[in-house]
Parts: C-alpha cells; sequence; structure tokens
C-alpha cells in the first residue's frame, strides 16, 4: 500500500523544484519533508528525486506523481461526502497553437487542477508513452497503447510574411533558391511547419534558416515585425490579414494538421466531462 501522504509531498517537490519550497507549500519543514522522501524511497527501493538543483523527479518518482494525480482525479467522481485527500492535478500535453487559439476555454469543464505541459503536437504522443500524462493533443492518429485517440479535426496554417518582407525576399515568386535565402520564424528545434510547408512548395526536402521564437503570440508578432516568414494558424492570422499587415507567401497552399486527443483509458470516465468540451470546442474552431 502506498503512503499517499509521501506521495503528495514528492509531487510538491517535482513541481516546486527543491525540497524548501516544498516544504512551504505544506508548512513543514524541510526536514520533514526530507524524512518522509526518505522513507518513500526506501519503502519502494529506488530514487525518486534528483537532487538537483532543481530537485527533479526520475522516471520512477513522475510516474508515482501520476498516480497521484489520477487518483485525485478518480476521487472527483465519487460523492461528495467522501472528502479528496487534496485538489486533483491534471496533467496534460497541449501543443501551444492550441492553447493560443482555442484549447484554453475548455479548461473549466473540469474542476481540476491544471498541470500543462506544452510541446509540439507531432512529440505529445511522447508524454503519454513515458506515463507522465493523462492525455495530449496530438498529431498522430495511432493511440498509444492504453489509450484512445479521438479525431478533433484540423488546424489550417498559412506561410505569412509581411509585404515589405515578401517583396524584399519572393520579388519573383517562392522557389528553392528564394527559401533558402529568406529566414524563416520557427518555434523550435521539434517545429518541423516551416520544412514541410516548403517540401510541398517546391517538390523536395529544404533546410531552412531562421529564428527560433517559443511562444506562439511573440512567434506570430516576429513575422509581423518583419523578422521573417512563418507558418501561423489562420484565427490567429485571421486580423493581421485583414488589415493586411501579413500576406501569404502563395495563397493557394495552405497546411492542414490533423490533431486527435489522446486519453488513458483508464481516467476516460473522469475526463469524460473534459473531453466531451474539448469535442464540441475543436468541432466549432477546427476544419472537419
Amino acid at each position: 500500500m502506498l503512503d499517499y501522504a509521501a506521495l503528495a509531498v514528492l509531487a510538491e517537490i517535482i513541481r516546486r523544484g527543491s525540497f524548501e519550497a516544498a516544504a512551504a507549500a505544506l508548512g513543514v519543514t524541510p526536514s520533514a519533508v526530507s524524512q518522509r522522501i526518505k522513507g518513500l524511497e526506501e519503502r519502494v527501493g529506488q530514487v525518486l528525486v534528483h537532487r538537483g538543483p532543481p530537485a527533479r523527479g526520475t522516471e520512477t518518482g513522475l510516474r508515482l506523481m501520476q498516480h497521484l494525480d489520477q487518483v485525485r482525479l478518480l476521487e472527483t467522481t465519487l460523492a461528495a461526502s467522501l472528502r479528496p485527500p487534496g485538489p486533483a492535478v491534471l496533467r496534460l500535453a497541449v501543443n501551444a497553437d492550441s492553447l493560443a487559439t482555442w484549447f484554453l476555454p475548455v479548461m473549466a469543464a473540469l474542476p481540476a487542477l491544471y498541470d500543462l505541459v506544452l510541446d509540439d503536437q507531432d512529440h505529445a504522443g511522447d508524454w503519454l508513452r513515458q506515463g507522465q500524462v493523462s492525455a495530449a493533443i496530438s498529431s498522430d492518429p495511432d493511440p498509444v497503447p492504453g489509450c484512445d485517440a479521438l479525431p478533433l479535426g484540423a488546424m489550417r496554417y498559412l506561410a505569412l510574411a509581411t509585404p515589405d518582407f515578401r517583396a524584399r525576399h519572393f520579388p519573383d515568386g517562392v522557389t528553392e533558391a528564394t527559401l533558402r535565402a529568406a529566414p524563416a520564424v520557427i518555434f523550435n528545434a521539434k517545429d518541423a511547419l516551416q520544412s514541410r510547408w516548403a517540401h510541398r512548395a517546391i517538390g523536395g526536402p529544404l533546410h531552412l534558416a531562421g529564428h527560433l521564437i517559443p511562444a506562439s503570440e511573440p512567434f506570430a508578432r516576429a513575422i509581423e515585425l518583419g523578422l521573417g516568414w512563418g507558418m501561423v494558424p489562420e484565427a490567429m492570422a485571421a486580423p493581421a490579414l485583414r488589415d493586411g499587415r501579413l500576406q501569404p507567401l502563395l495563397p493557394d497552399l495552405a497546411l492542414d494538421v490533423a490533431l486527435y486527443w489522446h486519453v488513458q483509458r483508464a481516467m476516460a470516465p473522469a475526463l469524460a466531462p473534459l473531453t466531451a468540451a474539448i469535442r464540441k470546442r475543436a468541432a466549432a474552431e477546427l476544419r472537419p
């Protein structure tokens, strides 16, 4: 039988990054926190926290934290007379563009404390495979073992730049040479959207050079400032397109990215209200 009080201490350490911060949050001494973790590690027979700094959970520590979060969330579905040991924490993997455009309002559907992991939609499934999240927004249609994958629709991306940038870097249109020379705006090293669009535009693979800006709104702002061209969600780009601040590089070539809601089957009943809200919102905001 697991010591859930000790698991709660473990979760605080991992989330806050230190024994001292966890102790302050729990209202106990750092020595008490250390003793709890030492006892839990002796019972489990494994190291659960890399002491750091910052303190980080080992693979087993992260799985135990997720187990605690799942237990707390499942307990919220029981009768109100059964008091849960603490607020339910729901850890999800979500891509930044979904969070910036349509996902945030659905979070009110479930009375939980959200711990969101931001990652590229092509890599969100890795968090599920590692057992670190209960559900994820992913572009992979194939469900992770133990999970179901529900289609949500497609997010449309447009290759955009300012009129001045387009005239300066693409005077004769989009070609392999102009794409090689023009700086792109790229979210991070995992972001393949610009490369995928360029591949379609010229009919072959192409290495792009550009700025790495890992946040959705600053990413779009960098394009509006003329730092480069990049792939922007259609919904986010609509105001700038209407007033002419941005223009598509190729008006007839968009990139649609299909999204899926992957959810652990064991958690599906507890997450049912959130799943329903996500599917409803996605049906209104994404392309079929």
